[in-house]
């Protein structure tokens, strides 16, 4: 039986009502109360906040064509895959690879555009896109493209802008584990050939390995941090886009919004259904590996946020998405009932 997160926050802005569920432990040993201002590591919700949002943007400053190979943008790169390939995880490439061990990227593991297979190094290329195409470091272009417009004045890169944060994960185990089993990426390398492993809580900086390790905490799949009034803020900025065209095209946006190939798969964005009294609507949004999502229903002023420090139990911890289809569920019965 999986175990529930010592702390978590649900939360919604909708037409009908707000939700604002916040509980629990935001660290254990010591103890620290949960709040709605503590900070938390965004993890792979890092691919659409920063990554996926930059990218809407460059491309409706024509600066980024979607369909262009990836070698367009980074010499010596993949010349059968596109930026469109990536964000629809149709690139090819490996799941996840240990980059703090071998930074040389491997070849692809599948054929490109054939099926999708949800990658951490397709955003990884992202990320370099985007700092190459700006020219400036990714936390820097964040600022500039995202989070100052957006007014996102709690959402930064690498490291909490504030004291009171969540605690990711006991350590390294979980990195750890993934290499010494070979599950579920069997990848030719063991913990030992890595010196440098955290022994002790990962407490104010990203548990991703590769984040952490291999790029100082600011990559484009993963290295966030935010809180959820901020991620509400950025889903109901979302949920208008049509009224934010001085920052992008609306019909840009629609495009990365709309399914591709796989139907739960949009442009970055993961697809979720909704029930809504006497309809179904789509949430776009994306759950991350640590315990928070962040998830709009565009046209609709409707936001979510989840977030939870799942990993900090003994045994096996609740899956994010598992947290996110009851947030989901939360939200159809209290419309229902509004």
């Amino acid at each position: 039986m999986n175990a529930p997160p010592p702390g978590l926050i649900t939360a919604a802005r909708t037409p009908w009502f707000d939700l604002d569920e916040c509980g629990g432990h935001r660290t254990v040993l010591p103890e620290a109360p949960m709040t709605m201002d503590t900070y938390h590591d965004l993890a792979s919700v890092t691919k659409v906040v920063a990554t996926t949002t930059m990218l809407i943007r460059l491309v409706s400053d024509r600066l980024v064509d979607l369909d262009a190979p990836l070698s367009a943008y980074l010499p010596k790169s993949y010349e059968a895959i596109t930026v469109r390939d990536l964000l629809l995880h149709r690139g090819g490439l490996w799941e996840w690879w240990p980059l703090y061990i071998q930074p040389r990227f491997p070849p692809p593991r599948y054929r490109p555009g054939r099926a999708r297979h949800y990658s951490d190094l397709g955003f990884i290329l992202l990320g370099r896109i985007v700092t190459q195409v700006t020219g400036l470091r990714l936390d820097r272009a964040l600022a500039e493209l995202v989070t100052r417009p957006l007014g996102l004045t709690s959402t930064t890169y690498a490291r909490p802008a504030g004291s009171e944060a969540a605690m990711s994960a006991f350590d390294d185990r979980a990195e750890m584990t993934m290499l010494d089993t070979g599950r579920p990426y069997p990848v030719p390398y063991r913990s030992g050939d890595f010196g440098r492993w955290r022994s002790g809580p990962v407490l104010g900086e990203v548990a991703d390995g590769n984040a952490h390790h291999a790029f100082d905490g600011v990559a484009g799949h993963a290295g966030l941090f935010s809180t959820v009034p901020d991620l509400l803020r950025y889903g109901l900025a979302m949920s208008r886009y049509e009224e934010y065209d001085h920052l992008w095209r609306p019909e840009v946006v629609k495009e990365f919004l709309t399914p591709g190939p796989d139907q739960e798969q949009a442009l970055g964005f993961r697809r979720y259904a909704l029930e809504l009294p006497g309809e179904t609507v789509t949430v776009l949004g994306h759950p991350g590996y640590v315990g928070c999502a962040v998830g709009f229903v565009p046209g609709r002023d409707v936001a979510l946020a989840l977030a939870s420090n799942r990993l900090l139990v003994e045994g096996e911890p609740t899956p994010t998405g598992d947290l996110w289809n009851a947030l989901l569920q939360d939200i159809a019965h209290r419309s229902e009932t509004a």
